[in-house]
């Protein structure tokens, strides 16, 4: 156990002193401030620039301009012009060719030929992807033909606005969990898993391998037992990676409440900050269980490479295993479906499950025996690839020359 602690103690130091480490942890609180104060400040340069510029009110850049001809051009444009309120619109005089004219000149925007009242042609120079204007004038169109043909069937002007302004009220209860509402946060929450356990994995890995290549590891096992070894670069692998991602999302929810006036009315941030005890609860469980296996089995393979070149080759199954996961949980967050069989499975396989069954947790209700039997899988899961683990460590830490086949490891690891 004193070793333990030596060697806890001495990587966590490297952890904490990189360059690199430090970088990366000051960078994404530094980004995540600015983010979080924008609104703050962007108020405060509006204020400044509201108190000096106070005149230029009146010099405001004219509204673009939308051409309205054809039939009851007048009438029509009347009625545009309450719901097209970012454009000057005017009744058009003259033939289409001269309507084109002035859009190709760019003395009109848009405009709109009426054939008739359920009729027109729209003209645009060029069409933006985010041109709605043919749908807000359909819904406009629609309602005043409507109107007019109530009118004309003996149903008063005030009746027929009555029936046309009329509003379906609603509530909706959700007796489960909102998926929308859970969407955001759960994918940054994903994403984070899959982010650290791959980086801090393969930095795992990459340590021993490097150890081992230059020779180091014969030296550190004649003083330190290699299983206290193992378990001292994982749990500080682990612990590294939690600090960073609690100064991460720690930052930005100090940051966050600092500002909270700012953000009211920004429903998806406030979504993303008002994450539920018990979900936050599910996902610590989850990111050290799914991280320790996986950094279990990261140093047990870099622990039989020779060289660091080797690392790519040797964790790439582990590697697959872990993007599968990651890819089913992708896809079932697309779908919105997380109740099929192959979620259902992935739930209880250890290498799959903290990612799946987390995502399950958020996005879906499941039933608490079930949360308690993919726990269970984990636990037991992550003791038995830690025995495993070290098995392979301490006779692989000892093997050089070409990467050994997994029958010579088992074999080591019965005489061992």
């Amino acid at each position: 156990m004193k070793q333990f602690g030596k060697i806890l103690k001495f990587e966590l130091k490297n952890y904490f002193t990189n360059k690199v480490f430090v970088g990366i942890t000051l960078f994404f609180v530094l980004a995540i401030t600015v983010v979080m104060f924008f609104p703050r400040i962007s108020e405060t340069f509006d204020k400044e620039d509201n108190s000096t510029n106070v005149e230029s009110y009146e010099d405001v850049e004219e509204l673009p301009v939308m051409l309205v001809a054809g039939e009851n051009a007048e009438y029509v444009s009347e009625i545009f012009s309450a719901s097209f309120l970012d454009y000057k619109v005017e009744a058009a005089q003259g033939s289409v060719d001269d309507i084109k004219e002035r859009i190709v000149s760019g003395d009109a925007e848009c405009a709109f030929v009426m054939s008739n009242p359920t009729e027109y042609t729209y003209y645009v120079n060029n069409l933006s992807m985010m041109d709605m204007n043919t749908q807000i004038a359909d819904e406009v169109l629609l309602s005043v033909y409507r109107m007019g043909f109530m009118v004309g069937n003996g149903i008063s002007a005030e009746q027929a606005e009555e029936v046309l302004s009329a509003q379906i009220q609603h509530e909706t209860q959700t007796l489960g969990k909102d998926q929308f509402q859970n969407y955001l946060y759960t994918y940054i929450m994903i994403m984070a898993l899959y982010m650290v356990i791959l980086l801090y994995g393969q930095m795992v890995a990459n340590n021993v391998a490097t150890e081992k290549s230059s020779r180091a590891m014969e030296l550190l096992i004649t003083s330190a037992n290699p299983v206290s070894m193992m378990f001292g670069k994982v749990i500080a692998s682990c612990t590294a990676g939690f600090v960073q991602l609690v100064s991460i999302f720690g930052s930005a929810l100090l940051f966050f409440n600092i500002n909270k006036s700012y953000w009211e009315g920004a429903d998806m941030i406030e979504s993303l900050f008002d994450m539920p005890v018990d979900l936050l609860i599910y996902m610590l469980v989850f990111f050290v269980l799914g991280f320790l296996i996986y950094a279990f089995m990261f140093s047990a393979v870099g622990s039989t490479a020779s060289k660091l070149e080797d690392i790519n080759t040797s964790v790439t199954p582990i590697v697959l295993i872990f993007v599968a996961g990651f890819i089913v949980v992708m896809v079932s967050m697309g779908t919105g479906n997380f109740d099929t069989t192959l979620i259902k499975v992935c739930s209880y396989i250890p290498f799959t499950s903290p990612m799946v069954m987390f995502a399950r947790v958020v996005m879906t209700t499941v039933p608490v025996y079930e949360i308690a039997i993919s726990i269970a899988i984990l636990i037991a899961s992550v003791i038995g690839i830690g025995v495993v683990s070290a098995k392979i460590y301490r006779v692989g830490v000892l093997l050089y020359g070409t990467p050994p086949k997994i029958s010579a490891i088992i074999k080591a690891i019965r005489k061992a």
